[in-house]
């Protein structure tokens, strides 16, 4: 299973739009980056699925081009126009050569969903390994309406629950990808968060 990050080049604001290419291409998450059909298109000129992990601006900007572009079904936890299926906590997705659980994880958005195989997370905004507020094991910011610190935590420790030992890769929707111990970076990132520390100042 190859993962590729479309959105890399981008200069304004996106999330990380996850390409993953195997027996299934699925792409997580669309992002904002305008160039995003044209750098899938440099891997592939097929999708077998869109896949989101949650519908924020940053995540979604860029959805109609790639579905208009590939023709791709949409799998999305909440109600969205192009939706083709709905996702639910305990479905199993197909991504790449690997099943993931899907995991509603709440707290950054209430329709926030995680993907978890035997050696791969797909986080998107609930635990990120470095963002420029912490360098290893943040998380999603609580501080806006809507959101939750303690949805946070709970989806936090649900994703500890699920996850197995041999998770190695972890794919989170801003800062790096990262290899090795996961569950130590998102051990890490729930101890910061029942701590409340502030991920903002204003926070």
């Amino acid at each position: 299973m190859e993962v590729t990050n479309v959105t890399a080049a981008a200069e304004t604001f996106t999330c990380n739009a996850f390409l993953i290419e195997g027996d299934r291409t699925v792409l997580v998450d669309a992002g904002a980056f305008d160039g995003v059909v044209e750098a899938i298109r440099e891997r592939t000129g097929t999708l077998d699925a869109v896949v989101l992990t949650h519908q924020h601006g940053d995540h979604v900007a860029e959805l109609d081009a790639v579905l208009d572009a590939f023709d791709a079904p949409l799998y999305a936890y909440d109600d969205h126009p192009r939706r083709d299926s709905g996702l639910e906590g305990g479905d199993q997705v197909f991504m790449g050569d690997e099943a993931f659980d899907t995991v509603h994880t709440p707290g950054h958005a209430d329709d926030h969903v995680s993907f978890v195989s035997e050696t791969t997370l797909f986080s998107g905004d609930v635990v990120v390994h470095d963002d420029g507020a912490f360098e290893y094991g943040s998380f999603g910011r609580t501080d806006m309406p809507g959101q939750s610190r303690g949805r946070l935590i709970e989806s936090i420790r649900t994703l500890l629950k699920t996850m197995g030992d041999g998770v190695e890769r972890l794919h989170a929707g801003h800062g790096d990808s990262f290899s090795g111990d996961v569950r130590d970076v998102v051990e890490t990132a729930l101890e910061r968060a029942e701590r409340r520390e502030p991920k903002y100042p204003e926070e």
